[in-house]
C-alpha cells in the first residue's frame, strides 16, 4: 500500500513510457516518406508549360486590376473636383459671414455708445 499526497491508495504506479513500449510502435495513418518520394512527378517540359500558363493568367489579372485602378482614379478625381468646388463656395460664404459679423459689431458698438450717451444725458438732466 502506497501513499499519494499523504493519502493511502491501493493503486500501483504505472510508468507511462513503459506502457507505451509495451503497446508497440504507433500505427501511421498517412502516407510514408517513401510513398511521398515515389509519387508521379511532371517532366521538365510539363513544368515549363504550367509556368507559361500561370504567366498568361497573371497578365489577364494584371490588366483587369489596372483597368479597375483607372476607373477608381477617375472616380477620385470627380469627387475631388466636387469637393474643391464646394470648398470655394463655402469659403465665400465664410467671408460673407465675417463681413456681416463685422457690420453687426459696428452697429452694436454704436448702439451701446448711443445708449450710454443718452443715459449720461438723462442723469445730467436729473
Amino acid at each position: 500500500m502506497g501513499l499519494k499526497d499523504g493519502i493511502p491508495c491501493n493503486i500501483a504506479y504505472m510508468n507511462p513510457i513503459a506502457m507505451a513500449r509495451a503497446r508497440g510502435p504507433a500505427q501511421n495513418s498517412g502516407p510514408t516518406i517513401q510513398d511521398y518520394l515515389n509519387r508521379p512527378r511532371p517532366t521538365w517540359e510539363e513544368v515549363k508549360e504550367q509556368l507559361e500558363k500561370k504567366k498568361k493568367g497573371s497578365r489577364a489579372l494584371a490588366e483587369f486590376e489596372e483597368k479597375m485602378n483607372e476607373n477608381w482614379r477617375k472616380e477620385l478625381e470627380k469627387h475631388r473636383e466636387k469637393l474643391m468646388g464646394g470648398n470655394e463656395s463655402s469659403s465665400k460664404k465664410k467671408e460673407k459671414k465675417k463681413k456681416e459679423k463685422k457690420k453687426s459689431n459696428r452697429v452694436s458698438k454704436i448702439f451701446s455708445f448711443l445708449s450710454f450717451f443718452a443715459l449720461g444725458l438723462f442723469l445730467f438732466v436729473i
